[in-house]
């Protein structure tokens, strides 16, 4: 073989080995960082700190691509946590398509739920590093610890106490998808229909409305709590006149019509609010007990290139 082929067969070769290991480097980066966009950049970061390894210099691929991933991960979650600090209104971690396969596997599917990404916001970065390689990835503590450049005892304590941070704010919520799905239809149904008496059905009394528009939308900016409150809000919003000074509002032409579906989005069911193939808005249900918990509304245009 000539030199040069030897050269070509060798970035054959890396670009294969980058590829098999890039799923997890995705799934890693984004359940740090809550953020597909920023995933993608730290996985692209990845690939270039791969690309300059010298042939035999790496013994084990996926230990350095993970490694590697995880610490530019939480390099930029750091930087993140200050900017988010600004942020305008609540800030939710950005939604992501997701195919049915992931509910056939619990531990990535709970991993990427809204509702426990939101949980994982309240860690500190190495904390939630940790936590999501130990829990969600089954790496053992001594594989966290070449990770992190931590010792295992050190490790084992970061562990302990993310798990217990998560375990006392993991909120409750059912993972029949199916039951799920139905919920999702009836709730789109009675806000279509302006069904105020059927939505309350729906919502448990103490239900939450948490939206996330960055500013760039209209959308309340605090939280809504209360089945009257937050049903009067959707009603409204849903309601003619509501829908006719959406456009505006979203900086559309008058006249659009509306593509709606359920979807598959973190994990859970979905509705997805698209014109002409541009999604402007998200609603996913947290469902217990047949009842609603928590709506989360996602109108940032900003974070939906990956629905």
């Amino acid at each position: 073989m000539s030199r040069w082929g030897g050269v070509v067969r060798l970035e054959v070769m890396r670009v294969e080995t980058f590829l098999e290991h890039r799923e997890i480097l995705v799934g890693v980066a984004y359940r740090i960082l809550g953020s597909a966009a920023d995933a993608e950049d730290i996985v692209q970061e990845a690939w270039v700190r791969w690309a300059e390894v010298a042939e035999g210099e790496v013994e084990n691929a996926r230990a350095f691509l993970v490694r590697v991933t995880t610490n530019l991960a939480i390099d930029r979650l750091r930087r993140l946590k200050v900017r988010r600090e600004s942020y305008v209104g609540d800030w939710l971690p950005e939604p992501v398509s997701t195919g049915p396969e992931l509910a056939e596997r619990a531990e990535l599917a709970e991993s990427v739920e809204l509702a426990m990404l939101v949980v994982l916001e309240t860690l500190s970065p190495l904390e939630r590093a940790v936590f999501v390689l130990r829990e969600v990835f089954g790496f053992s503590h001594a594989e966290v610890g070449e990770v992190i450049g931590r010792a295992e005892p050190a490790v084992r304590q970061l562990a302990r106490r993310a798990r217990e941070h998560v375990r006392e704010r993991r909120p409750r919520f059912d993972v029949d998808r199916r039951e799920r799905r139905e919920v999702t239809e009836r709730f789109i149904g009675a806000c279509a229909g302006g069904d105020l008496r059927g939505l309350m059905e729906l919502l448990a009394k103490d239900v939450t409305l948490v939206t996330d528009s960055g500013g760039k939308a209209r959308a309340p900016r605090r939280v809504l709590v209360g089945a009257d409150r937050v049903a009067r809000f959707l009603v409204a919003v849903t309601s003619e006149a509501g829908i006719a000074s959406f456009p505006a509002h979203a900086g559309l032409p008058e006249g659009v019509s509306y593509e709606m579906e359920i979807s598959n989005v973190n994990g859970a069911p979905a509705l997805v609010v698209a014109v002409e193939g541009r999604v402007l808005t998200v609603v996913s249900l947290l469902v217990a007990d047949g009842m609603i918990e928590t709506i989360y509304l996602m109108a940032n245009p900003e974070k939906m290139a990956h629905v």
